[in-house]
């Protein structure tokens, strides 16, 4: 297999999404090195330097992001995908995370059925396992939303899934768009734990039959809905090079000055998920600086600590009571700028990382 790097950062959190009780911890936490390179033949992007053996999901990871109305108007758009094509139709959803996404599916008449080793609760109709095909778990139709990024060897999965499904179904699958980072100069959304990394051209090449497929949450996620049975042994040959342009990583730069010229002011992180991990990650080892105070409404991530630089997570009613309106929200994620706004008052500057705005 031929393959050329296209980016490359050592020691970045195995998981950014597994928050710590101490700020030792999470100093401490374990590191991997991300070398993303693309398969000559192929054109898939992946993670090179990934250790399946590093991950662990369990009641500890949190990627919840339901707290939000802004995500749940997400979901219901992709519940809208997964009436039109699944209707009627029994449904497994692989990866099913804390059960948020099918517990809708539930409410709006569904018949799902989950699993995910990462599940807390006690609904009977989803298993906290790893999928095998040895559980002997199937549905007409199967749901992956965010799962296909994190899977070391996503052909071979998807494989399984067809075998245990018996050749037959259709599939629907949600990943990250890889030409929204490029495009959006996101540096801040490259993780370790994202071995995977997809454009929509990357799926008619897996499978010979997509039904449907798109982009929607502004362009950041891509999904199609295909045909289980036309799953290829191997994807079709694409000889397009993808490359990151030479300013990809100008931003980092750019709100290091900020910080720096804005001495007397505060500046903290709206979002203490995935891209506030590593955009604080890189504001430290680019530039010995980091914003002030993280803040996030998820409550299982309040009072934890982000790994690597160890900064503490703030309810945004804690966070919020030591600003003043001179002081900056870093906005992580431009589509919850309005719904951030509206929640802390318009009383502070505000910035959309993703979009540039320093």
């Amino acid at each position: 297999m031929n393959k050329k790097i296209i980016f490359q950062m050592n020691a970045m959190p195995v998981q950014q999404n597994r928050l710590f009780d101490t700020a030792g911890d999470a100093i401490k936490c374990p590191v991997g090195d991300l070398r993303l390179m693309q398969d000559s033949l192929t054109g898939i992007v992946c993670n090179d330097a990934f250790m399946p053996e590093l991950m662990s999901y369990d009641e500890n990871y949190q990627n919840e992001q339901g707290y939000s109305r802004v995500f749940e108007q997400h979901l219901h758009e992709v519940a809208d995908i997964v009436r039109r094509h699944f209707s009627g139709k029994s449904i497994l959803e692989v990866g099913c995370g804390k059960g948020r996404f099918l517990d809708l599916l539930k409410k709006q008449g569904f018949c799902i059925t989950g699993i995910d080793p990462a599940y807390e609760g006690n609904d009977p109709d989803i298993v906290r396992e790893s999928f095998s095909p040895s559980l002997g778990m199937t549905g007409e139709a199967v749901i992956l939303r965010h799962v296909l990024e994190h899977i070391h060897q996503p052909m071979k999965f998807l494989t399984s899934i067809a075998e245990a499904n018996g050749g037959k179904g259709l599939v629907y699958i949600e990943v990250p768009c890889l030409e929204w980072i490029r495009d959006n100069r996101a540096w801040y959304d490259l993780f370790y734990e994202h071995v995977n990394y997809f454009r929509r051209s990357d799926f008619f090449r897996l499978f010979d039959r997509v039904i449907d497929s798109g982009t929607f949450f502004g362009g950041q996620y891509l999904y199609v809905v295909a045909d289980i049975a036309s799953l290829r042994r191997s994807p079709m040959e694409d000889a397009r090079t993808f490359h990151f342009p030479p300013d990809f990583l100008a931003g980092i730069d750019r709100a290091v000055t900020l910080m720096r010229n804005g001495k007397n002011k505060k500046y903290a992180i709206w979002g203490g998920a995935s891209k506030g991990v590593i955009f604080a990650l890189h504001l430290l080892r680019r530039g010995a600086i980091l914003p002030d105070l993280v803040i996030d409404i998820n409550p299982f991530k309040q009072r934890k600590y982000m790994p690597v630089t160890g900064m503490r997570v703030s309810s945004p009613e804690e966070g919020m009571s030591g600003l003043t309106p001179d002081d900056v929200i870093l906005v992580m994620n431009s589509n919850y700028f309005d719904e951030i706004k509206e929640s802390s008052g318009n009383r502070f500057l505000y910035y959309r990382v993703d979009q540039n705005e320093f």
